[in-house]
């Protein structure tokens, strides 16, 4: 009977590994059948086209469809575009100053970024650009976009939003500058003790910028901290982590990745020997807060230790990676998705604050007004309210509803400690 059984056993196995080879040889046979299939329509476009084309733009043209073909940030970059990227990762390029994505496809902003022509002509997160110039973006790939947006500064672009949140189209000239882009803006003790970081990006050395800029507010006197992420598109994913690694306890997960092969699997902890436990944190999101951002908001909000604060955040949560190719282009390409410490996704979904708190209007009082004015009228007021504060020793709150109101938790949390301390419960 054993032996019987092991027969059975043996026989099972030869007809899976039979199947499984089978199953393979079907998956190659079908690759190369599709291969032949665009060698055919390569060879036939080349011969019989009305106009010469060089090899060079075929293949590049079907790459550029294959990678857009796959989800909205893998992209073909050709030479041009791929040394573009490298001088987007040096901080310093010439266009808007926008950050874009395509979103339930369509052209879509993720955010202005702080202090850049966009950000001063009033363009917000989740616009739609359906406009660029004359021409409609509606079947416009990313790298497409980005080249028509960046060009030679002083400059001027027309674009056209759609503003779905309003249910208005905004047709805007902004003159291209370049775009020189801070890690952290700002860094200081607001009042009592309480420190405030802007943090708009996640860039090479922001992890070293973080360390100066704690180092300096402890000295000061911090005894709690407002961490400001909204706006801020994420960035390096190491960055990210490295930043989130500070306020957390060594060794807890800080985001996890997961991909079609092993080697994507990865998982990100903490390896801060001296990560700041004690001070009370909250952290303001929106959404313009994306991918780095998001990572850094979720793995707070799951250990306890910090209060999110705002609206809820875009929801960009895949990871793409750089891949140079053999004549100086290169592929970004989706290889993973990331995860909260528990297991959540963000792609898609966002990150949802634990207090709501809308962002305060600057400007006119009434819609027709807001409408009337355009958002130009409202950055220029507080352009205007800007240079009428430099110089205080903290900003104006009720300029900013969410920071506001990020200062009075932190005040009642410290209230609350004292009392406990004093009654000794």
């Amino acid at each position: 009977m054993a032996k019987r059984l092991f027969i059975f056993v043996v026989l099972g196995i030869l007809i899976f590994s039979v199947y499984s080879i089978a199953s393979e040889k079907d998956k190659k046979d079908d690759l190369y059948r599709q291969i032949e299939l665009f060698s055919d329509a390569l060879a036939t476009i080349k011969t019989d086209y009305v106009d010469e084309v060089t090899p060079r733009d075929l293949i590049y043209g079907a790459l550029n469809g294959m990678l857009s073909s796959l989800d909205p940030h893998s992209q073909f970059m050709d030479p041009d575009t791929y040394n573009e990227l490298k001088v987007d990762t040096e901080g310093k390029f010439g266009g808007l100053g926008i950050e874009i994505t395509v979103k339930d496809g369509l052209l879509t902003v993720v955010t202005p970024i702080e202090d850049t022509p966009a950000w001063k002509a009033g363009v917000k997160p989740n616009d739609r650009i359906i406009k660029i110039g004359d021409e409609i973006t509606r079947d416009m790939t990313l790298t497409e976009a980005v080249k028509k947006l960046r060009g030679p500064p002083g400059e001027p672009v027309n674009i056209t939003l759609l503003r779905e949140s309003e249910k208005n189209i905004l047709e805007l000239k902004i003159i291209r500058e370049i775009i020189k882009i801070k890690d952290i803006k700002e860094a200081k003790i607001l009042e009592e003790g309480i420190a405030y970081i802007r943090l708009l990006e996640f860039r090479e050395n922001t992890s070293k910028d973080m360390d100066a800029v704690l180092e300096k507010l402890s000295k000061e006197g911090m005894t709690s901290l407002i961490l400001d992420l909204r706006n801020n598109p994420g960035g390096l994913l190491d960055e990210a982590v490295k930043v989130t690694g500070k306020f957390i306890e060594k060794g807890n997960l800080i985001v996890y990745t997961k991909g079609r092969l092993a080697s994507q699997n990865l998982e990100f902890v903490s390896e801060s020997n001296r990560p700041i436990l004690d001070s009370p944190m909250v952290v303001l999101i929106n959404e313009g807060s994306a991918s780095g951002s998001e990572i850094v908001a979720a793995c707070l909000k799951h250990y306890k230790r910090a209060i999110l604060l705002g609206t809820k955040s875009f929801g960009k949560g895949s990871v793409q990676t750089i891949i140079p190719l053999s004549d100086g282009s290169g592929l970004r390409l989706t290889t993973s998705r990331y995860f909260t410490p528990s297991g959540e996704v963000i792609h898609g979904k966002g990150v949802e604050p634990d207090i709501i708190a809308e962002e305060s209007r600057i400007g006119p009082e009434t819609k027709e007004e807001v409408e009337l004015e355009k958002p130009q009228y409202i950055f220029e007021k507080l352009e205007k309210s800007d240079q009428e504060n430099k110089g205080a020793q903290a900003p104006d709150y009720k300029s900013d509803n969410q920071l506001m109101r990020a200062v009075d938790i932190l005040k009642a949390v410290k209230i609350y400690k004292l009392t406990k301390t004093t009654t000794g419960k």
